[in-house]
């Protein structure tokens, strides 16, 4: 099973390419990192079932001063299919879903 994720800057219309990503279980331990690549995508094989965090570096991207330095996106995953969770991203709010 993988899990993948696209993280988009709403305010400038364009895919966040390089933005450091970590992924950990619930309970902080790490599982893998990586970076956006030019369309902002990032993707992990063979993770299984259970609770992650999504730690996504959003000062790398926006710039020492961003007001949400960091974004953590904590998540379950029941069922042995892919699963995506993407991130909008702007300078002063962002929103994540449960992508197809």
């Amino acid at each position: 099973m993988s899990l993948s994720t696209h993280v988009l800057d709403t305010a400038r219309g364009i895919p966040a390419a390089g933005v450091p990503i970590r992924l950990e279980t619930a309970d902080h331990i790490f599982i893998g990192e990586g970076q956006t690549d030019l369309d902002g995508r990032l993707r992990w094989e063979d993770v299984g079932t259970g609770r992650y965090r999504m730690v996504i570096d959003t000062a790398a991207y926006l710039g020492p001063d961003a007001f949400f330095p960091e974004v953590a996106i904590t998540f379950t995953i029941a069922d042995a299919c892919h699963h995506h969770v993407p991130l909008l991203l702007s300078p002063f709010g962002y929103s994540t879903y449960r992508g197809s």
